[in-house]
């Protein structure tokens, strides 16, 4: 969270007499987004804040997830419209794409947010930055490098970090994680990606355009956890794009050498091969806990992270936890989302609480995918009866004019009309979702959202479209028509 101008920094956090023992309103464990928000938020209402990072700034986000993918993806983008121009009237041509360079956009990009996220910025705001690694000793103090901290109330943000699965033979051969394949400078010839999921196929897709060959090893189904109906058009369209996915394949085990990679995999019954040049391993994240010792502190956890309730509180009433290491979804939005709720409750004692339902997400493939609230398949397993809408790009005519009529967008609401969740496949799902997930969020009606008026030609316009057809049986009622015939006779 970055402060607003002119918005006043609190006191810098003093030590003690001692010189090793700092006390404080707010100690935050993890320079991550989450972690990052809270302290700047305490901090311009005068709380003295220690924030305490072993790594990097700005954590995994900036450094290894969402921005230099996002990076990369806007290249490989570039790259594809030179090879599809030819519908505009424009020559399509095969791109040199410079790989170093590519790498240096990745990298430039990730140095121009750095400064938001420094120790210099962060020690401006007032906040006690120290860098080493934070460890509890008891249920009230913690140890970072030659400190001990005692506060009021302590705030878990570590995030979380890949998973690398106990693949037999992969720890004789290279492989990239996320965390890794943002400093390759060279073209990877064949890229096996290892995992189906939002990472794994954004990654599958941006080397893909850049020149590479890729095939994505799914044990389950590719994009699982979105609606079936709107992923299925997302791999549809990757197949035709050239990507080779292979769903419901297990990897047995790899060999090989750097540049000549096997791995072999097992689909059903059926063993097969896969050679290849490279590997990339998306198998999903784990939370870090490691070093923070959290029984000195009685907080309790178990593999998949630490354990909160609605408030994010932790078994210890001093310290709470946000973010990826608490599990559950793990997105830098719902860190900052948490950090919030954190923020509401230390600050002012306010009674707010975790609401999953409202938190959107997306998958930055081409074209995107969206989405928020209930899928159909949840909303008939809580019960409701629903009403299913959709509405296509190709019937938008923002959509024609940009050749980008690939999709729709699909509404879940009640019976009586409650948005109950959205799915977008298509272009700019992920910011036409938005406002779907502020009708998700303020409990609107289907109502709501067809009394705005879209601005003409916009993408935006399919979401009230969609809306609008709620409504598309009431020409045709009898009692609708009785109505209008009624009203005819008063002049």
């Amino acid at each position: 969270m970055q402060q607003r101008n002119g918005a006043s920094a609190a006191e810098p956090v003093p030590p003690s007499a001692t010189g090793d023992v700092l006390t404080c309103d707010l100690c935050v464990i993890g320079a991550g987004s989450g972690g990052l928000s809270v302290a700047a938020a305490a901090a311009a209402f005068g709380e003295k804040v220690v924030l305490i990072e072993r790594h990097k700034m700005g954590g995994d986000c900036l450094n290894y997830g969402c921005v230099p993918s996002k990076a990369m993806i806007a290249s490989a983008k570039r790259a594809h419209l030179m090879r599809t121009s030819g519908p505009f009237g424009i020559r399509a041509t095969s791109p040199e794409v410079d790989h170093r360079a590519v790498h240096d956009h990745v990298k430039s990009v990730i140095a121009a947010i750095a400064p938001n996220d420094s120790v210099a910025r962060f020690t401006g705001l007032g906040v006690k930055v120290i860098e080493a690694t934070g460890k509890f000793l008891d249920r009230e103090t913690v140890a970072a490098g030659d400190h001990r901290i005692k506060a009021r109330r302590f705030v878990i943000a570590t995030g979380s970090t890949a998973v690398v699965p106990p693949i037999p033979g992969l720890d004789t051969v290279p492989y990239f994680t996320n965390e890794t394949i943002f400093d390759n400078t060279q073209r990877l010839d064949h890229l096996i990606v290892v995992g189906g999921g939002p990472i794994g196929i954004e990654l599958a897709q941006a080397h893909l355009r850049l020149g590479s060959r890729v095939t994505v090893l799914e044990g389950m189904k590719a994009l699982g956890k979105d609606d079936p109906e709107l992923a299925g058009i997302v791999l549809a369209s990757l197949r035709e794009e050239g990507l080779a996915i292979r769903e419901d394949t297990l990897v047995q085990r790899v060999e090989g050498r750097p540049g000549a990679l096997r791995v072999h995999v097992k689909s059903g019954e059926s063993l097969d091969t896969v050679d290849g040049t490279h590997l990339l391993i998306a198998a999903g994240r784990r939370p870090n806990l490691a070093g923070l010792d959290l029984e000195a502190a009685g907080v309790a956890y178990e593999r998949t992270g630490i354990k909160v309730d609605a408030r994010l509180q932790t078994s210890n009433p001093k310290v709470c936890a946000i973010g990826d290491c608490i599990g559950g979804l793990q997105f830098t939005h719902v860190a900052n989302y948490h950090a919030g709720i954190i923020i509401r409750r230390a600050l002012f004692r306010m009674p707010a609480k975790v609401d999953n339902a409202r938190v959107p997400w997306v998958t930055y493939t081409d074209p995107e995918l969206a989405h928020v609230g209930l899928s159909e398949a949840q909303a008939r397993k809580a019960g409701f009866k629903i009403n299913v809408l959709r509405w296509p790009y190709h019937e938008n005519d923002r959509a024609q004019a940009e050749r980008e009529t690939e999709g729709h967008v699909k509404i879940i609401t009640s019976n009586k009309g409650r948005i109950l969740g959205a799915s977008i496949v298509g272009a700019h799902a992920g910011e036409l979702i938005q406002m779907w997930s502020l009708a998700v969020a303020q409990g609107l009606t289907i109502k709501a959202m067809t009394d705005w008026i879209s601005p003409y030609p916009t993408l935006s316009e399919i979401n009230k479209r969609a809306a609008i057809k709620y409504y598309a049986g009431v020409p045709s009622s009898r009692m609708v028509r009785r109505l209008i015939g009624w009203l005819k006779k008063l002049g």
